[in-house]
């Protein structure tokens, strides 16, 4: 599976090829990215205690789309380009956000990224179920994911432990604080809630365990319909052979990369246009 230069198979150039400024990000971008999670957690908490709780629902749809599958996502493969000490301690608190473990995120995925479509994939097991089964797989997923990497051990578990302690605190003083105001426990429950379909988008959708090599088992997808409803972030298959690219480079990244894909029999989902 590949390393940060790339070169997954020889269909595909190594990144050094298709270019080196893919892998490097304005200091907006950075700020930016870090920002929005937080921004999204703001804008919840003034519009739940304002009463507006259909755009407090919103704010945590960003929310969840901007930690897990964008900001958070960077962290876990160090592509912002930060110093490793904030890195690490922004993928533990964005994580957090989110009530969920950004080091036991970190393990996983980049197992998955190591092993899929082996049957010891946690996070790419949903590949192998039935739409149903891959609803059902989130529902009890991040616990899984937290427990797996607790006991594979490393020198990240004591961030998983502390991260675990600390999804709880908050779950417990969400119960706590609920006679007092709902505010506080619908975030920790609409956020746990939201977590149920990450099978379902980053495993079930985008894979193709059956199919013959690497280029196949992850999906290729293009169009203008698919990217404004994933937001230009359903580039699953070059994100897999190219993981040192954030996610701001990666339409720039995938149009570079079609004429190979091309070349080597890769047909993208479409969806209409």
């Amino acid at each position: 599976m590949p390393d940060n230069d790339g070169l997954l198979t020889p269909e595909v150039p190594p990144l050094r090829e298709l270019g080196t400024d893919l892998v490097r990000l304005t200091r907006r971008q950075k700020a930016t990215a870090l920002v929005l999670p937080f921004a999204c957690v703001g804008a919840y908490f003034a519009f739940a205690v304002a009463g507006w709780w259909p755009a407090a629902v919103m704010a945590l749809v960003g929310l969840s789309f901007v930690t897990y599958g964008s900001t958070s996502h960077d962290l876990v493969h160090r592509s912002l380009g930060l110093p490793r000490r904030a890195n690490e301690i922004l993928l533990c608190v964005i994580e957090l956000l989110g009530v969920r473990s950004g080091h036991a995120y970190r393990a996983a995925h980049l197992h998955h990224h190591a092993r899929f479509p082996a049957d010891d994939d946690i996070e790419g097991a949903a590949a192998h179920m039935s739409l149903q089964g891959a609803l059902v797989d989130g529902i009890t997923l991040q616990f899984r994911v937290w427990l797996w990497a607790v006991r594979r051990g490393g020198k990240e578990r004591s961030w998983m432990i502390g991260e675990g302690v600390a999804c709880m605190a908050l779950i417990i003083a969400s119960v706590v604080l609920a006679p007092v105001t709902p505010v506080l426990a619908v975030y920790i429950g609409l956020m746990i809630a939201g977590s149920w379909i990450i099978p379902l988008m980053t495993s079930y959708v985008p894979h193709d365990p059956r199919a013959a090599d690497e280029l196949g088992q992850t999906r290729a997808f293009r169009g203008r319909v698919l990217s404004a409803i994933a937001f230009d972030h359903l580039y699953h298959l070059e994100h897999h052979l190219y993981p040192a690219v954030p996610h701001q480079n990666w339409p720039e990244l995938a149009r570079r990369l079609d004429p190979y894909l091309a070349r080597a029999g890769v047909r993208p989902v479409k969806l209409w246009f």
